[in-house]
């Protein structure tokens, strides 16, 4: 342990992070509750957690998308003998991967009740406790949050989103005691992406023969070369671990914190560059114009275009 990042006061305080199975939210658990947090880590499906020898980390059933779930992991968090609870760490999340086009309406909502609608329902449950404590309440978002990326439009629709929902909250408990943070990871290699390409090759797996003619080639590219970039990322979940315990620990903490020079340079390009500049640069990722000449053929449309002539 590093002793001198290690606060008695540490010691006072417990933290629940939701989605903290694996990747991220495990790394910061285990780097929190080494710096002396009692940290409650909430995580989908008990049986699936690997043991750990970490002190003071107590893993809790948690599904934010289920009401009751949260109900549940909240009164386990009452009763145990722990310091009372002082932040949140906003950090369960999913990533639906598709052209916008393509993207199922069940998919954005899946997106949607897990990165936005889940995280606000836990919070609502947890802000008297925090208020009482005077204590933070951290949203991990995405790079993702600042630019947003084709065929990550479910994504980054849901970042964006969380991104407003921490303003408008920080600026509603602005008198209270309790500061709302962010923090935008970049790419950082962890098992979100084998989740990732599954889903991507479902959705395109399972639409039409016309979006798969304009999408197919370009998005399959994009879901076989994402990996790779997160593969080669120089950030690791040790780098977000150490943001997480800066944003709790800092006395004048940041709004937002970006982790990852990528994080921080979507950032700099959707604040500094003109809107049909980054267009311009994000459309080598799109279809080829010919690839929409081809979208249908005469026989599809030429009685729908005749008729329309007529009227």
């Amino acid at each position: 342990m590093d002793q001198q990042t290690f606060s008695v006061s540490n010691e006072c305080k417990s933290i629940l992070i939701t989605g903290a199975s694996t990747g991220l939210g495990a790394q910061a658990a285990s780097y929190l509750a080494n710096r002396g947090f009692t940290v409650f880590a909430g995580v989908r499906n008990i049986s699936n957690v690997v043991p750990t020898s970490t002190p003071n980390i107590h893993y809790i059933p948690l599904d934010i998308t289920q009401i009751e779930s949260i109900d549940h992991a909240l009164s386990l968090i009452k009763k145990h003998d722990a310091p009372p609870l002082w932040a949140i760490i906003n950090n369960a999340g999913i990533c639906v991967p598709s052209p916008l086009e393509m993207l199922p309406a069940d998919e954005l909502r899946y997106q949607l009740e897990t990165n936005v609608i889940g995280q606000l329902s836990i919070t609502q449950k947890v802000l008297p406790l925090l208020r009482y404590r005077k204590g933070r309440i951290i949203n991990i978002t995405s790079g993702l949050g600042n630019l947003a990326l084709p065929y990550l439009g479910a994504y980054s629709i849901a970042q964006f989103a969380k991104e407003a929902f921490s303003d408008v909250l920080r600026r509603e408990l602005y008198n209270s005691g309790v500061d709302v943070i962010v923090i935008q990871p970049g790419a950082i290699n962890t098992p979100i992406w084998d989740k990732f390409l599954s889903v991507g090759r479902n959705i395109i797996a399972n639409a039409n023969s016309s979006l798969k003619r304009i999408y197919g080639r370009s998005f399959q590219t994009f879901l076989e070369t994402s990996p790779v970039h997160a593969q080669a990322s120089p950030t690791t979940p040790d780098h977000f671990a150490q943001v997480v315990y800066l944003a709790l620990t800092d006395k004048s903490p940041k709004t937002r914190y970006a982790v990852g020079q990528d994080s921080m340079d979507f950032r700099t390009k959707a604040r500094t560059l003109p809107t049909r500049t980054v267009d311009d640069e994000l459309s080598i990722v799109s279809p080829r114009s010919d690839e929409f000449i081809t979208e249908f053929s005469t026989k599809q449309t030429g009685n729908y275009y005749d008729k329309n002539k007529m009227e």
